[in-house]
C-alpha cells in the first residue's frame, strides 16, 4: 500500500486502531444486543477530530485529505460497524453536502459544529416510494412567505433521532422530474436531550430548529444495531430562503455527487469489516485444534484464508484508488461505484467464511464474527443497492465507449 499511504497516514492508522482496541472493542457486543447510541465512544471520536477528517481546518476540521478520512472509516469497521456508519453517515452525508454546495454563510454556520463533533448530522433522501428510484421524491416544498413550507417523510435515516443538522430534498416542481428537487438544511433537537446534556456533547442550542422536524420510531435492524437509525418527518415545516441549500432545482445532482462521495465511504467501511473478520478466522486458525493439529494445517483452511487475504488487497486497491481520484480532482464515479460493489460483496464472503472457519464457535455471540456478518448484509444495500451500481458502472462504461468514438 505504499504507493497510496503517507507517514500521516500510517501514524493515524495506529492512532485510530489503539483507540478502537481500548475503547470500542470493549463495549460493542454489548452495545450490538442493547441496540443502545454508543454515546461516550461517539463524544471521544469527535474530541479526536474523527467526525471532521476531510473537513478544512477553517471551519473546525483536521483539514486531511479523504484518503485520510476512508483509513478512518476501515479502521473503525474492522472493530464494530456501528461507530464506522456513525463516522461516514455524519462526514459524508450530513456535513459534505453543505460544504459543496453551500453558501459561505451556511457553511460558517452549520460546518465548524459538525466538524468538531459537536452535534451530530444526517442526509434525508429515502423515502417510503423513494428508495433506489431516488427521483420519485414525495416530499414537498412549497414557496410561502419568503420561504419554503415543507410536508412529508424520510425512512431510515441515519442519526435521525441523535443528530441535530440534516440536508433533505423536496419536490419543488412536480412537473420538472428529477429537475425539481431541491434541497434545505433543516434543524431539530436530539431526541436524547439528558444524555446529550450530562456529556456536554450532541446538542447546540444557537441551531435555527424548525418546528415541525421531528424523529420518528427507532428501527429494530439485523445489524448497524447501535446506529441510530429512524425515520424524520416533515410536518408543515417553515424554512426560510437561506435554509434552501444551492439552487431551487439543483438538489438532484447535489445528492447524486454526494452519494457518489458516500460510496467510497461504504467500500471502506465494507473493507473493515472483512478485514475484521479475516483477522478473527486467522487466529482461530492458528490456535484451534482438531485430529491433534491445528486447524491451520488443513489445505481447506488455508484455501480459504488465501481467497480472502486476496479479495482484501483487491478491494483496498479499488477503494484507495477511488479515494485517490477523489483526492486528484478526477472523475471517481465508476471508480466508487466499483469499489462499494466489489467490497459490500466481498464483506458478505469474508464475513460467511470467517463463520465457516470458525465452526459452532462462530455461530454464537462468544466472537464478533456473527455480529460482522449481520453489519455486512446492508452494505449491499445502502448508497444505492448493488444492482443500482451496476447500472451505474454499466451508463458509464457505455458513456466512455461514445466519448472514445468520438475522438477516435
Amino acid at each position: 500500500m505504499d504507493r497510496y499511504l503517507n507517514d500521516a497516514h500510517v501514524a493515524l492508522v495506529k492512532r485510530v486502531r489503539d483507540f478502537a482496541r481500548e475503547a470500542i472493542v470493549p463495549v460493542a457486543r454489548e452495545l450490538d444486543e442493547s441496540a443502545e447510541f454508543p454515546w461516550e465512544t461517539v463524544k471521544t471520536m469527535g474530541e479526536m477530530g474523527l467526525l471532521g477528517v476531510p473537513v478544512p481546518k477553517e471551519l473546525g476540521g483536521m483539514g486531511l485529505d479523504y484518503l485520510s478520512y476512508i483509513l478512518v472509516v476501515e479502521e473503525v469497521a474492522k472493530y464494530d460497524a456501528s461507530h464506522a456508519i456513525t463516522i461516514s453517515a455524519h462526514t459524508t452525508l450530513g456535513t459534505s453536502p453543505i460544504l459543496m454546495f453551500g453558501t459561505p454563510e451556511q457553511k460558517e454556520r452549520y460546518v465548524p459544529p459538525l466538524a468538531s463533533g459537536k452535534v451530530l448530522g444526517g442526509f434525508g433522501l429515502t423515502e417510503p416510494q423513494a428508495g433506489s428510484d431516488a427521483g420519485g421524491t414525495r416530499t414537498r416544498a412549497v414557496r410561502e412567505n419568503g420561504g419554503y413550507r415543507l410536508n412529508g417523510s424520510k425512512i431510515f435515516i441515519t442519526h435521525a433521532g441523535v443528530g441535530e443538522i440534516f440536508v433533505v430534498t423536496a419536490m419543488t416542481d412536480p412537473d420538472a422530474g428529477t429537475r425539481g428537487i431541491t434541497s434545505f438544511v433543516v434543524c431539530k433537537p436530539t431526541v436524547d436531550m439528558e444524555k446529550a446534556n450530562s456529556l456536554g456533547f450532541g446538542h447546540d442550542d444557537s441551531l435555527d430548529f424548525a418546528e415541525g422536524v421531528s424523529a420518528g420510531k427507532k428501527e429494530d435492524k439485523m445489524g448497524w444495531r447501535a446506529s441510530d437509525t429512524r425515520e424524520l418527518l416533515l410536518d408543515d415545516v417553515l424554512v426560510p430562503m437561506e435554509s434552501r441549500l444551492g439552487e431551487e432545482g439543483e438538489g438532484f445532482s447535489n445528492f447524486m455527487q454526494t452519494l457518489d462521495a458516500g460510496r467510497i465511504g461504504i467500500a471502506a467501511l465494507s473493507l473493515g469489516l472483512a478485514e475484521g473478520a479475516f483477522d478473527t478466522a486467522l487466529r482461530y486458525a492458528n490456535e484451534r485444534q482438531q485430529f491433534g493439529k491445528k486447524i491451520w494445517d488443513f489445505q481447506a483452511v488455508q484455501f480459504g484464508l488465501a481467497d480472502m487475504a486476496t479479495d482484501i488487497e483487491a478491494g483496498r486497491h479499488l477503494t484507495y484508488h477511488a479515494a485517490l481520484l477523489k483526492d486528484q480532482g478526477r472523475p471517481f464515479s465508476k471508480a466508487a461505484a466499483m469499489a462499494k460493489l466489489f467490497c459490500s460483496e466481498l464483506s458478505m464472503r469474508a464475513t460467511q467464511k470467517a463463520i465457516q472457519i470458525l465452526g459452532g464457535a462462530g455461530y454464537t455471540s462468544d466472537y464478533p464474527v456473527e455480529r460482522m456478518m449481520r453489519d455486512a448484509k446492508v452494505c449491499e444495500i445502502g448508497e444505492g443497492t448493488n444492482e443500482i451500481q451496476r447500472l451505474v458502472i454499466g451508463r458509464l462504461l457505455i458513456c466512455e465507449m461514445a466519448h472514445e468514438g468520438a475522438l477516435a
